[in-house]
């Protein structure tokens, strides 16, 4: 997991490494194809927005859903989960927007096409979980499209998320 993190006063380098290992453990629950597992990961009231449109809510309901969903359209799967962008906006709390894939592949996949956006909250006991976390998929094509089209719609970042 690559990690290009801006730290502040609210997040040190503590929390940004245990928001790294957060998110890579949550990915191997992931490959292990552990639903409840998956589920902890999350606060008993986070809101899961998947790529297709579907919300799910709290920790159990996230962790129930994605097991039907690995005992199926995602079985066998790994998850391939990047930071590209980690900010602290106050204490305990933290947003981290990520690339990543969903992939069956013995490899990594070499493109990330879809992106989340993590809100991540620290825990009565001192532990950080996932808040929310809203998916969406990259789509070059109608990006390059808009720029193109009328080009005050690029972001004006160096690193935008999804691109390279």
């Amino acid at each position: 997991m690559h990690t290009h993190a801006s730290t502040t006063a609210a997040g040190t380098e503590t929390d940004t490494v245990a928001i790294r290992a957060l998110l890579r453990s949550s990915a191997e629950a992931w490959g292990r194809g552990d639903g409840a597992g998956y589920g902890a990961h999350f606060t008993e009231d986070a809101t899961d927005v998947t790529f297709v449109g579907t919300v799910y809510r709290g920790a159990t309901e996230i962790g129930s859903a994605h097991q039907a969903l690995f005992d199926s359209f995602l079985k066998d799967t790994k998850l391939v989960v990047d930071i590209v962008d980690l900010r602290f906006p106050a204490p305990g709390t933290a947003i981290a927007v990520t690339r990543g894939e969903v992939h069956k592949a013995a490899r990594r996949p070499r493109r990330l096409g879809k992106l989340a956006t993590y809100t991540l909250v620290r825990t009565a006991g001192g532990d950080w979980a996932i808040a929310a976390v809203q998916k969406t998929k990259h789509r070059p094509l109608m990006e390059a499209f808009s720029f193109r089209a009328q080009p005050k719609t690029r972001p004006q970042a160096q690193e935008v998320p999804g691109r390279p």
